[in-house]
């Protein structure tokens, strides 16, 4: 975690954490650091927020100004962006976008030539240049000054590349699709009705200020409703960037990302498609989807939290999927990140060639009850380490046994420790998460 970059980009408030200097410094460093042995072609892409277009303008200026050539693919999905940069040779690509964070939030998210998350060192670097710890760079001068380049074809690529993924089409299924009035808006419901599914699209008129508002993968009641309501076969709800997708079957039950990993790894596995026959999950994914993963005879893999890392491993042993709970779902043999789109359209194959309903597939594995709950401690390391605190958590891990587990981990960007509880029942979840928070307390961990 640096000072601005953290998993996900540089990410805060607009104009407050995140500033239009920020973004001009940030396009200034990549136009001059890719620019060094040749003219660097870099593509943009944003999302809906009122603030997406300033922050758009600034890096633009700082890239042009070191000298690089920017395309821009105007509103679009951080998965699309991913996708220029891998098939049309740009040196890197640039989301500006704060996911499912609220309108007034922003961020930028750097992809590198592989199409996935920019390296760390390269981070830094900015970070060191943002903070005037490295010398100015040169400013570009007469024909050497950048171009801005109108790109909106590429978004009209990749909508042609998802449309060529499913092997059969989805002639009158009824599918409902929550855009979040965010990027999902500009795509979704072309790459559905191409598909010849019955579409019915809710959150699709963007106005600035109402991304994931009360809406999307992070209000996923909306969807629930409104598939129960108007007799739909199946939805699917994306964040503001469209890179993660929940979906919603017929009868109004959330399919996470737990059971969207299922439900396809197994079809994959089925079709001979499933590479090392293994599922790579983080270690919050839930305790039913490992049960139902040794039961179908699938291996699995954990990381740590954070989609950067499922990706890391997945790249690094050749597997063909892996994802989050959350429902950031990455299919290899497709794409280098998560991508919502990409995730509704395999789960739609999926129930199409098995010829059966999303309740039917994912009715198979079993949701543990899950408690998560965060505490504030004055000090993570001394906290996380206390032999007392990890004498309960071993006391709780014997108490359940098979049928359940605890995770004790440190928030990653917060002073609070993170108790989750996986059990039979929601009063063992409360039960044994208060034990060791009670250790906790006693110990004097916790600042109250």
């Amino acid at each position: 975690m640096g000072k601005y970059f953290g998993t996900d980009g540089f990410r805060g408030e607009a104009n407050v954490d995140l500033t239009v200097n920020h973004a001009f410094k940030v396009g200034r460093y990549l136009g001059w650091y890719y620019g060094q042995e040749h003219k660097a072609r870099i593509v943009i892409g944003k999302d809906t927020r009122r603030s997406s277009y300033m922050f758009e303008y600034a890096l633009v200026a700082g890239l042009t100004a070191s000298g690089a050539e920017a395309y821009l693919l105007h509103v679009t999905t951080t998965p699309s962006v991913s996708y220029a940069v891998r098939t049309e040779n740009f040196d890197c690509g640039i989301m500006i976008s704060a996911s499912h964070n609220p309108y007034y939030d922003n961020g930028i998210k750097i992809i590198n030539g592989n199409g996935q998350k920019i390296e760390a060192e390269i981070e830094e670097h900015i970070e060191a240049y943002i903070d005037g710890r490295i010398p100015e760079l040169p400013l570009a001068t007469r024909e050497e000054v950048g171009r801005t380049i109108d790109f909106s074809s590429g978004r009209n690529r990749y909508i042609g590349y998802l449309i060529s993924i499913p092997s059969r089409d989805f002639k009158d299924i009824k599918v409902g699709l929550d855009c979040s009035n965010g990027s999902s808006s500009a795509i979704a419901k072309s790459v559905f009705d191409a598909l010849r599914a019955k579409t019915y699209v809710i959150h699709n008129d963007p106005d600035g200020t109402n991304i994931n508002l009360n809406c999307g993968s992070t209000h996923i009641e909306v969807l629930q409703k409104f598939v129960v309501d108007n007799g739909l076969d199946i939805g699917f709800a994306y964040d503001g960037d469209a890179d993660r997708c929940i979906a919603v079957d017929h009868k109004g039950n959330i399919i996470n990302g737990d059971k969207i990993m299922y439900v396809c790894g197994k079809y994959l596995m089925e079709q001979g498609k499933l590479n090392g026959n293994t599922i790579v999950t983080t270690v919050m994914s839930n305790l039913g989807l490992y049960k139902a993963l040794e039961r179908d005879g699938i291996r699995y893999e954990q990381t740590a939290v954070g989609d950067k890392y499922v990706v890391e491993n997945m790249m690094t042993n050749g597997y063909s999927i892996g994802g989050e709970q959350s429902g950031h779902i990455i299919f290899s043999r497709y794409a280098a990140t998560g991508d919502g789109l990409l995730t509704s359209l395999m789960l739609m194959e999926t129930c199409v060639e098995k010829k059966k309903t999303l309740y039917d597939l994912a009715s198979e594995m079993r949701v543990y009850p899950q408690l998560l709950k965060n505490v504030r401690v004055k000090d993570k390391k001394i906290a996380r380490e206390n032999p007392a605190m990890l004498k309960a958590v071993q006391e709780v891990q014997k108490a359940l046994g098979s049928d359940g587990r605890i995770l004790v981990r440190e928030s990653g960007t917060e002073p609070l420790i993170r108790v989750m509880v996986e059990a039979v029942t929601d009063a063992q979840c409360e039960k044994y998460v208060e034990q060791v928070i009670n250790v906790m307390r006693a110990e004097g961990l916790i600042l109250e």
